[in-house]
């Protein structure tokens, strides 16, 4: 029986794809008010700089394990492992905001929101999501901000 070279090439090509998957890229957030950043996935590895801001949205974009590797809003990067990690409760805005009572911009505003603040979700409706700071709860557009509000 003769294979077809056509078929064999069809068999090669499906044979030299790579059996690894990428991660998916998942918005988390820091667990601790101090997590250690680290080079590499693992304890020995040293650690390349430290959080120190409980609830910090951050991007998964690796894993190796029980690591994952993350990506901050200012483009810094390492390895951290899963028990300083928790699902993303919280945003960053990319640029300032203003925090209104409802979600509306009729609604009344209460403060303005400095952009690279930490900002809780609470919950999200459409494009505003409620959400809490040191001394406010409101409503603010989810437009120009850092992590996911699903």
């Amino acid at each position: 029986m003769q294979i077809n070279f056509k078929k064999l090439l069809i068999i090669f090509f499906f044979l030299s794809l790579p059996t690894e998957t990428i991660a998916e890229e998942i918005f988390l957030s820091l667990k601790k008010n101090k997590v250690n950043v680290r080079y590499g996935p693992s304890f020995e590895s040293p650690v390349k700089y430290i959080y120190k801001k409980v609830n910090l949205p951050i991007k998964q974009i690796d894993k190796k394990e029980n690591w994952r590797r993350i990506i901050d809003f200012k483009n810094n990067s390492g390895w951290i492992h899963w028990s300083q990690l928790k699902k993303i409760n919280s945003i960053i805005p990319l640029e300032d905001k203003i925090l209104f009572k409802k979600p509306s911009y009729f609604s009344k505003p209460l403060a303005k929101i400095k952009k690279g603040r930490v900002l809780i979700v609470q919950k999200c409706d459409g494009s505003w999501c409620k959400i809490k700071s040191e001394n406010f709860n409101g409503w603010v557009k989810t437009d120009n901000i850092w992590g996911s509000v699903n």
